[in-house]
């Protein structure tokens, strides 16, 4: 091996002059202060953040380290062009360099608009997400109205704008002043010329490509802390690459018999007898008559468990939820499966696991599926999905409707009938309003339902009528909690005098939590969520204390019911066998992971695994019981993916 080859800084030494010849020099200056700027940009994150540990200088100073690599090699693609130009540029006197220099300036502008417009962008996405640009980004981009109606009620915009175009200014300034020097070095010749553009144009781009992998800022087993080592640009990019992704290819698999095996182990509580290749798809009988009852499901946005008072928040901000609480079957350690929306929607219609990548309500072909609505509607009821906002948004219309559920959201409102509304829907208020109004329909037509209704007033900018509660709108996120309690609190009043209202379960569960922050990826307490079950005279008071999972929500409803189908749900009835088999599955895009007995397993692409102790994210003993639940782990994941892409989850396949 070479001198060079063993000691890369040799090589980088004697590449530097290279890219850095003549008007080059420019390139290199701009790289420089693009370095210097994302570093600003870390550091306010962390602040931002707002976790004293990640200062320890031995956790700040890698993460800086492995970010600035990201940073560069982000640089570099953005700098190619530019350099190329330059380096391409005629050298032929002062006229020439006057030109070459205000067509750089003419250009450079807009670039420092769009480097401080993204550095202001991602200090906002991580107030939402407590993360670096990820698939969420991606989505963002088809959901233009959605998002930027967002920032404008959730931000002074006006004055967000006017900071970016000073900002941007400023740094314009700077880079030009800085960019002097490489405007009075000699002419080079083209052999000199042509290496220093190649290197740009070429080289350093695939290196770039090739040799920088996102999995550098995956250092450490502190979440932020890798968050922090990631670079906007770089994380985009490789997340609109990644945005599906193929279980199969990029993640842990086992012989599909030894799969199956342990899946239906898992399933029916004993060893297998005859395999089948879907160990999913089973008949569940029920002990006693069947319940003909009607069903509403209302899923809350963002209503972390912490929020309520019988799980300790002393701030008295869910007095309506705490109540409904103490006189229904409160579940106390349900876990969301993931951290929008879409995979809170998925779990609870479908009772799969978060298999990596989009949540099935946003693929393609994910019509005609096995639901909870199906099941409803194979015994003679009306499956509802009811929304606040408008239902194209997140494919919420195409899914449900393509499931068999009957849609109704904002549209179906008349102006008259809206008391507030903001980009993302109408007042929860109205929304149960409007719930109510079609339930009183399907009654007179004699007709059970079964009715899932998503709110939307607990997110940013947590906007709601005046005068309803003691938090003014706007004002943060305990408003928006204390005004959707207000507003179940009026719904289930408003039902009680309905004639329907003694035939039906109502069952309050949060889609997912708040925040996705927490002491390790995959930490249990940052997808904590309440569920509530309340049906005065038809089930019981009591509290639930089983460690379970979103996806055990539709088979513990329908137990409860006790209704028998041929099912395809990969969840367990919580009050039976989840008593004893008690897990969670939890995700945040590519990692997926498995809860169970204290540890956490988590699935990567390329094939990681990982246990570490749910109570610190520490490596769990490789024992006989880390590889047991590796094995559980992987037989969920990979068999529930190969379900989805195989159309074993189709009504008819």
């Amino acid at each position: 091996m070479s001198a060079v080859a063993a000691r890369p800084w040799v090589l980088a030494g004697r590449i530097a002059p290279v890219v850095a010849a003549g008007r080059l020099r420019a390139a290199w200056i701009l790289l420089g202060l693009f370095l210097a700027l994302n570093l600003l940009v870390r550091l306010g994150l962390a602040v931002l953040n707002g976790d004293p540990s990640l200062w320890w200088p031995w956790r700040l100073l890698p993460a800086l380290a492995i970010g600035a690599l990201l940073d560069a090699a982000a640089a570099v693609f953005g700098l190619a062009p530019l350099a190329l130009m330059i380096g391409l540029w005629p050298q032929r006197g002062a006229r020439s360099t006057r030109w070459l220099k205000a067509t750089v300036a003419a250009l450079l502008l807009p670039l420092c608009v769009v480097v401080v417009f993204v550095a202001f962008s991602e200090f906002t996405f991580w107030n939402e997400f407590a993360s670096r640009f990820n698939f969420i980004a991606v989505d963002y981009l088809i959901y233009t109205k959605e998002v930027v109606g967002n920032i404008r009620e959730s931000y002074n915009l006006p004055l967000l704008l006017s900071a970016v175009g000073v900002l941007a200014l400023l740094l314009w300034a700077l880079a030009w002043r800085a960019l002097r020097p490489a405007w009075s070095t000699p002419a080079i010749g083209w052999k000199q010329r042509g290496t220093a553009i190649a290197m740009w144009a070429l080289l350093l781009p695939a290196l770039a490509y090739w040799a920088v992998d996102a999995r550098y800022k995956e250092f450490s087993r502190h979440a932020q802390l890798n968050e922090l080592a990631g670079n906007g640009y770089f994380d985009f990019w490789h997340a609109f690459r990644t945005n599906e992704i193929d279980y199969g290819r990029y993640y842990r698999m086992m012989p599909n018999s030894q799969a199956v095996a342990r899946l239906t182990m898992e399933i029916t509580g004993h060893q297998p007898g005859n395999l089948r290749q879907h160990p999913n798809e089973r008949r569940v009988e029920a002990a006693g008559p069947e319940r003909r009852l009607n069903v509403v499901l209302v899923s809350v946005e963002s209503l972390s468990a912490e929020f309520l008072g019988e799980f300790g928040n002393a701030k008295g901000l869910t007095p309506n939820l705490d109540r409904l609480a103490r006189g229904g079957l409160l579940f106390t350690k349900l876990y969301a499966t993931g951290t929008r929306t879409v995979r809170g929607l998925e779990a609870l219609a479908l009772s799969v696991p978060p298999t990596p990548g989009q949540a099935i309500v946003k693929r393609p072909d994910n019509a005609d599926l096995f639901t909870v609505g199906e099941v409803f509607r194979s015994k003679g009821y009306e499956a509802l999905y009811l929304y606040g906002g408008y239902g194209y948004f997140d494919n919420m219309n195409a899914f449900f409707s393509g499931n068999g559920y009957t849609v109704v959201d904002r549209t179906a409102l008349v102006s008259s009938e809206i008391h507030f509304e903001n980009i993302w829907g109408v007042a929860d208020e109205d929304l149960f309003t409007l719930t109510l109004r079609e339930l009183d329909l399907r009654h007179a037509r004699g007709t059970p339902f079964f009715a899932q209704v998503m709110t939307t007033s607990n997110h940013r900018p947590f906007t709601y009528p005046a005068d309803r509660i003691d938090i003014p709108s706007k004002t943060g996120r305990d408003g928006g909690v204390k005004y959707t309690d207000y507003a179940i609190g009026r719904f289930i009043e408003e039902a009680r005098a309905k004639p329907w209202f003694v035939k039906t379960v109502f069952v309050i569960v949060a889609d997912h939590t708040h925040n996705g922050r927490g002491r390790q990826e995959l930490s249990p307490e940052a997808y904590h969520i309440p569920m509530i079950i309340y049906a005065p005279g038809l089930v019981a008071p009591g509290r639930v204390d089983s460690i379970a999972s979103q996806i055990d929500v539709a088979p513990t409803l329908l137990a409860l019911l006790n209704m028998s189908y041929d099912s395809r749900f990969f969840g367990q009835d919580i009050l039976s066998e989840g008593r004893t088999h008690q897990r969670a599955f939890l995700s945040n895009y590519q990692t997926v992971g498995y809860y169970e007995r204290g540890r956490i397993v988590e699935l990567r692409p390329h094939g990681r695994v990982r246990v570490v102790s749910a109570a610190n994210g520490k490596a769990a003993p490789d024992d006989a019981i880390s590889r047991e639940l590796q094995e559980e782990a992987i037989s969920y994941y990979q068999l529930a993916s190969q379900a989805y892409r195989a159309g074993a989850m189709k009504l008819h396949h």
